[in-house]
């Protein structure tokens, strides 16, 4: 096992438990290659840690375990932390949803690993060396935790990608959130195939929806709009640049009973729409883009991307109308995300109000050590 020792005076980074080790933190390397699981020891020789040793220019390794003392990292070491997660979504999860994150990367004690689960499918993403090195402990827990099928969403090194690891998955899931139906498609869906992070915001928006005009950009496959359908909504636009996604918010609303006239899709760039938005006719807007900062270098486009799409709507909303407007970009943190949409609307000069705070739900556990891992940010504003 490659060793790592920390630059004296930095082992103050141990003891907060971030699961981010910086390169800058260490004195001298030995036996270390990319993936492998690595011994962290203090400037003087003390055993401190183990991680995932990743050697890029800013993050040495990904810490999972600060015991300090020698551990067995074999298959019952991770057995007990899946097993821990599972307890947590049984306990708090599994009660509104038949879609949810099993695993969720530093939340849940695996850097570099998510798993989340449709019906008793498990869809996994290695986002690591590390992490995917260990996909024969992972498909062997996941086996025997009883799920039917395991499906490889995404890799480091390219050879497990789309690839079924046990069992079969179909052409189509049909999950259920809230007494709510939604189709899925695991293979070739954006991410492992639905939002699971929204679920909680998706419910809040029904409460806010009825009698209003709701417009949903970036709809991909309808999910708010489902939600805002059963909340009483008078129309519904669902707007998507991908021709698949807006076919299957059709779907969804189809398979839940709901007027279909009440439901216009659009195949169009959200950018564009909002360009075009005329004012005072929708007085409850949904913008959930993707990640617009998925590097460091990223982010000053982000913002003004953000930005962007920000005041177009703030501007053109009807009076008294409700925005509920999210970040998924880790690279943008709240405090950032926040100050964006106070420029944004200070440039309109419209009264603008936050009625709720919005994060991700508790099958994607925030890392207190971690603040990175609280990456989905979301507000309602409520616009006078």
């Amino acid at each position: 096992m490659g060793k790592l020792f920390l630059k004296k005076g930095k082992e103050k980074v141990l003891y907060s438990h971030n699961s981010w080790l910086y390169t800058g933190a260490v004195a001298k390397r030995e036996k270390v290659e990319v993936g492998d699981i690595v011994e962290v020891y203090t400037s003087e020789g003390n055993l401190a840690a183990y991680g995932f040793y990743y050697g890029g220019r800013n993050i040495e390794a990904y810490l999972f375990d600060f015991s300090g003392s020698k551990q067995d990292l074999g298959k019952e070491y991770w057995e007990q932390r899946f097993k821990n997660a599972l307890r947590l979504r049984q306990n708090f999860v599994l009660n509104k949803t038949t879609a949810y994150r099993l695993i969720h990367s530093e939340g849940d004690g695996i850097p570099g690993l998510t798993v989340d689960v449709y019906n008793n499918i498990a869809v996994i993403d290695f986002k690591i060396a590390g992490t995917e090195k260990l996909h024969d402990i992972f498909t062997g827990i996941i086996k025997d935790l009883g799920f039917d099928a395991l499906f490889v969403s995404g890799d480091v090194s390219g050879s497990l990608k789309g690839k079924t690891l046990f069992g079969e998955v179909p052409a189509e899931v049909l999950i259920e959130e809230y007494g709510l139906k939604f189709s899925v498609d695991i293979v070739n869906g954006q991410k492992t195939g639905f939002f699971i992070d929204q679920r909680e915001n998706r419910k809040l928006l029904e409460y806010f929806a009825h009698n209003r005009n709701v417009l949903n950009l970036f709809s991909y496959t309808g999910g708010f709009s489902v939600y805002a359908l059963r909340g009483g909504a008078k129309q519904v636009w669902s707007v998507d640049v991908s021709q698949d996604a807006i076919n299957v918010a059709e779907k969804n609303v189809e398979i839940n009973g709901f007027d279909t006239s009440k439901h216009i899709v659009m195949k169009e760039n959200a950018f564009d729409v909002l360009n075009d938005l005329p004012r005072d006719v929708y007085d409850l807007i949904v913008l959930d883009p993707p990640a617009f900062a998925k590097k460091e270098s990223d982010v000053p486009n982000a913002i003004r991307a953000y930005r962007e799409i920000n005041t177009k709507a703030i501007a053109k909303i009807a009076k008294g109308g409700i925005i509920f407007t999210f970040s998924c970009s880790q690279k943008i943190d709240k405090d950032l995300f926040g100050k964006i949409i106070f420029s944004a609307a200070a440039k309109t000069g419209r009264r603008v109000r936050i009625l709720h705070r919005l994060t991700q739900p508790a099958d994607h556990p925030i890392d207190i050590y971690q603040p990175k891992s609280e990456y989905l940010k979301g507000l309602v504003l409520e616009v006078n």
